[in-house]
């Protein structure tokens, strides 16, 4: 029978092992198996972990294989080559591919009936590839998305505005990548249309602010691994959001990536959009309201995925 309060986190490095600890002081779970390529370097992340267990919430924390998966409620995977100074994450694709397909048939050929999230770059056409090579349903399927970009598009409004970037509303969506793109159309403080907001904080160049919002975003990853390697602790905490809304089933809208099945008029692809997020996976995906500029951009950014979608073979 299937644990809900079970996860499964495969790949050790820096991403899961920052998501292992989140999840851990969250206290989601009450079992969590670590699977690596490199088995020691799972046990001794276990055993860390582990050491910290009287200072959190119970939980049976240990290194393992797959057959250790069939049972659990949910499998994150973040096994992957990482992103590198001057590397797109679309310039991983067929390493990770590669990595995904060696992985997801040794979870098919368990009895796993739980939810396959995502966290590998670029997790758009992983989380497309996870789905088509596991043939499950595209509700169990999904990635991280653009949860971490969103987050990330918080904190720089509410440092721009200075106010509690919990009061800021604003997504992004499309590809978490390049091209990914603000919905400003929707974004509010509290209620409060965005520019409005700025303008009672002394902010008139709206377009100049919202461009430079953006960049720094877009970028952010970048400007991280140049200074210290890699990106890790925003993507462990927005991957514990993501898991907090599955397991206390609690309905949140979140852009994680889905594969679309008309939505905007597009489908044979995964796009990050904001989504119903329970304990069965994907409820519903939003087509939230877009202007015109909006909605070519993410056309475009649907089209550059699709582009490289076209060249894998996942057979």
């Amino acid at each position: 029978m299937m644990n809900p309060r079970k996860v499964a986190v495969i790949g050790c490095g820096f991403v899961g092992a920052s998501i292992a600890f989140a999840l851990m002081q969250k206290g989601l779970f009450s079992e969590m198996v670590l699977i690596d390529a490199n088995h020691a370097k799972a046990e001794g992340e276990a055993m860390d972990l582990s050491h910290g267990l009287p200072y959190t919430a119970s939980m049976d924390i240990y290194a393992g294989d797959y057959k250790d998966v069939a049972d659990c409620g949910l499998i994150i995977i973040t096994a992957g080559a990482n992103q590198k100074p001057g590397e797109t994450r679309l310039d991983l694709i067929e390493k990770n591919v590669g990595i995904l397909k060696s992985i997801v048939p040794q979870i098919t050929a368990t009895a796993f009936e739980g939810i396959l999230m995502i966290v590998a770059n670029p997790v758009d056409v992983l989380t497309y590839a996870a789905q088509q090579i596991s043939g499950y349903p595209v509700e169990r399927v999904f990635g991280s998305g653009t949860v971490l970009d969103t987050a990330r598009l918080k904190y720089q409004v509410g440092r721009h505005l200075d106010v509690d970037s919990r009061s800021v509303h604003a997504v992004i969506i499309g590809e978490h990548g390049d091209s990914e793109l603000p919905v400003w159309s929707g974004a509010n403080v509290s209620g409060i249309d965005l520019n409005h907001f700025c303008e009672l904080r002394g902010h008139f160049n709206h377009e100049a602010s919202m461009e430079r919002l953006y960049e720094e975003v877009r970028d952010s990853a970048y400007e991280i691994i140049e200074r210290k390697g890699a990106t890790y602790y925003g993507i462990a905490m927005a991957v514990a959001r993501i898991a907090e809304s599955i397991v206390k089933d609690e309905h949140a809208v979140l852009p994680v990536s889905v594969e679309l099945q008309g939505e905007y008029g597009l489908s044979g692809l995964a796009l990050s959009i904001p989504s119903v997020v329970g304990k069965n996976g994907i409820e519903k995906v939003l087509e939230i309201p877009l202007n015109e500029k909006e909605k070519n951009a993410l056309l475009a950014s649907a089209d550059q995925l699709k582009a490289v979608i076209e060249k894998l073979t996942l057979n």
